[in-house]
């Protein structure tokens, strides 16, 4: 059986999303790493607007957001129910919860990172504009020990990588704020081996069209 074709880049937040996504759920497919400064034609073919996770089947089926990719993986194998499949209504919980993160939270981070890159003033406006959104996360994890409950879900893992991005943005900064539950919880994800591998790196694929195979049981 072919297996669908990953277009990735390893730092970037919603192709870790995919990868983490992938590996929990066990399947494999063939990983080619992208560099957005050259992206393939074949990329585009497949989804014109050039940006990454990009899923690419056999029969020419394509997936490129995101979370949906998540979906998809987590709909063929589940094996730690992240989808919370026995509780209903918990799955539309789940995306209401990270629909809300990646409008309002994603846009104040990427503000937050790009005043502190050029030591904008605005710099301390958007990181309260984040932490106005991480407050209620580290109250949840003061009673549980995942955003959702007593078990990691699809929540954590469609978070983590933007909540990664903001707590390196400052990282002095971070490592003194009042978010002891923030952190345990990001330790927590750092210290999955399944992390490792979602951020290993790979040649770029132009370079050689070498394909890896990526996940798997």
């Amino acid at each position: 059986m072919s297996r669908p074709i990953l277009y990735s880049l390893r730092r970037c937040p919603y192709a870790m999303r995919a990868r983490i996504a992938l590996l929990l759920a066990r399947q494999t497919v063939r990983l080619r790493d992208v560099v957005m400064k050259h992206i393939p034609a074949e990329l585009l073919a497949a989804s014109p607007k050039g940006t990454v996770p990009v899923l690419v089947f056999e029969d020419s089926r394509v997936i490129d957001e995101s979370l949906d990719i998540m979906l998809w993986a987590l709909q063929q194998n589940d094996p730690n129910d992240l989808l919370n499949s026995k509780q209903p209504g918990a799955l539309a919980s789940m995306l209401a919860k990270i629909k809300r993160y990646d409008m309002d939270f994603v846009d104040a981070l990427e503000k937050y990172k790009t005043a502190a890159r050029y030591h904008d003033s605005a710099e301390k406006t958007y990181r309260q504009q984040c932490e106005k959104l991480i407050s209620p996360l580290e109250q949840s994890l003061d009673k549980y020990d995942y955003l959702m409950g007593a078990r990691p879900s699809l929540a954590d893992y469609a978070l983590l990588p933007f909540l990664r991005q903001f707590s390196r943005v400052d990282r002095k900064w971070f490592i003194n704020a009042p978010y002891p539950n923030l952190h345990r919880w990001l330790n927590t994800h750092y210290q999955n081996p399944i992390y490792s591998i979602a951020m290993t790196q790979y040649p770029p694929w132009a370079d050689s069209h070498q394909e890896f195979l990526f996940g798997g049981g």
